[in-house]
């Protein structure tokens, strides 16, 4: 066990004694991410702002066998930010520089807590933005976007942060400063740089990300459309692809999911819709003019009524403001709810949209649907109400139902959102021993002791030293406690 008090002294020596937290109802602060279902109050939290002290806590962290956790602006949904009761928390918001915009290069580096949408601020007055966009993306961290690999709305046609990470600086878990890729679109050698981007925490600490920045488009169109059914709505949303179209978003949300935007933000979708559509296209304007046009008929020969067509960038906000507050809005609709994230081939959306009402039906408990219906990525939203004696416990039946109908219909358990604590859980339906044994090769060859993020993503951690396959006998983290076998 970690001797705190003397962690505390030797970082408050090195970051400065307001940089780090000791006192139980400051911790208190970062007892979860957005996931508020999962709480744990850390042993300690530390405030770095720079990447060297990043990189002083981490190794005092490595020296002392500290567990520790990186922690952005705590937006994500999957309990990957969840503290460790015995360990140090590293919040990064502290570094929120944009070190530099190069419009010439289509890049910029900026540091891991500068906020998503500030990136587009510092880059549209050279006619550049940055393309991952989460519905978050007026608080989400960049770094913590790149540990969750988010996507957003507009993933559809640009991709997610994945394709938009060109470099990282980073701290490994034994303290010390490398950098992964750099300026250039693809570095030569093994691709360590993917390997990090979306890897929750487990391999390190960003404290520097150089990205791509996107040229604006010339032209941008936003439709609306109201359907009687989720079922016509995903129909338009495959013939609109299949007609070799690809919007910069497809996102529908059903029946409840609208009722409790409107109760939110009156955002005037269509009177009596089961289900919504925005379709945006952007581009050159003789193309996305011709695009709208089909887009506009297949959605009309689908069933769509009530549809609005943005006529300037207010329009368009307003259009966007209903969808982008989905997740917040249900707030009015139900005192609790589980934010669900999985994807599903698009063809399938209709029968998988159908078995999720049947099973929110068996179990008592509702479910809104928000969703980037042009790459099947479901974020159901189960509603319930943690006073009532079940409640719960069905709301987390009906989630853990959603992620299997996913897997099922060839999908996967996360698009966005990451495994976190939440699905790790999970991870053994989707993939065998062997897969998983792989995947945990690669985390000890960054980690080796363990002690970056422990306990996220993988059902059962496996100790660094052990050959891969099945564990005979009992294993010593799960004679202790410390982790569950599935």
């Amino acid at each position: 066990m970690t001797d705190i008090d003397a962690l505390a002294a030797r970082l408050r020596a090195e970051l400065g004694p307001r940089q780090v937290l000791t006192d139980r109802s400051e911790l208190r602060t970062y007892e979860c991410d957005g996931l508020a279902h999962y709480k744990v109050i850390p042993a300690l939290v530390a405030l770095p702002a720079t990447a060297e002290q990043v990189a002083a806590v981490v190794r005092a962290c490595a020296g002392t066998g500290t567990p520790f956790v990186a922690r952005g602006s705590g937006t994500g949904l999957s309990g990957g930010a969840l503290p460790h009761a015995d360990g140090v928390l590293i919040v990064t918001s502290q570094l929120r520089e944009i070190v530099e915009v190069r419009p010439e290069d289509e890049r910029a580096v900026v540091q891991p807590g500068v906020i998503n949408l500030q990136v587009t601020k510092a880059a549209t007055p050279h006619g550049y933005y940055y393309a991952p966009d989460p519905s978050s993306q007026q608080i989400c961290s960049i770094g913590g976007n790149v540990a969750e690999n988010s996507g957003g709305a507009h993933c559809l046609k640009y991709g997610f942060t994945t394709n938009h990470v060109t470099g990282l600086e980073v701290v490994t878990p034994d303290g010390e400063r490398v950098r992964l890729g750099g300026p250039a679109p693809d570095a030569p050698g093994y691709d360590l740089l993917g390997a990090f981007v979306g890897s929750e925490g487990t391999l390190g600490v960003a404290t520097e990300v150089t990205v791509k920045l996107t040229r604006l488009p010339e032209t941008v169109r936003t439709l609306l459309a109201g359907f009687l059914s989720t079922d016509q709505a995903g129909a338009a949303t495959s013939a609109i692809i299949a007609a070799g179209v690809v919007p910069a978003a497809i996102e529908m949300m059903d029946a409840l999911a609208v009722e409790a935007a409107e109760a939110a933000v009156r955002c005037g979708y269509p009177e009596g819709a089961g289900a919504v559509l925005i379709v945006e296209l952007d581009g050159p304007a003789a193309e996305v003019e011709a695009q709208f046009d089909q887009v506009s008929a297949l959605c009309a020969e689908h069933g769509a009524f009530g549809t609005r067509v943005a006529a300037d960038d207010t329009e368009r906000a307003l259009i966007w403001r209903g969808r982008k507050s989905a997740f917040a809005a249900v707030g009015r609709i139900s005192p609790d709810y589980i934010v669900q994230d999985g994807v599903i081939p698009r063809t399938a959306l209709p029968t998988v949209l159908r078995r999720i009402g049947e099973v929110a039906a068996e179990h008592g408990v509702r479910v809104a649907n928000v969703f980037h219906a042009g790459d099947g990525n479901l974020h159901p939203l189960v509603l319930f109400d943690d006073a009532v004696p079940g409640q719960a416990g069905r709301a987390e039946t009906v989630s853990a139902a959603i992620l299997d109908l996913c897997i099922e219909h060839g999908g996967s358990i996360t698009g966005e959102h990451g495994v976190g604590i939440d699905k790790a859980k999970h991870m053994p339906r989707m993939f065998t021993d062997d897969d998983l044994d792989t995947m945990q090769l690669l985390r000890c060859a960054f980690d080796p002791d363990g002690i970056a993020n422990p306990g996220k993503v993988f059902p059962t951690p496996r100790l660094c030293g052990e050959r891969p396959g099945r564990h005979q006998g009992t294993h010593p983290l799960h004679a202790t406690d410390v982790a569950e076998i599935f």
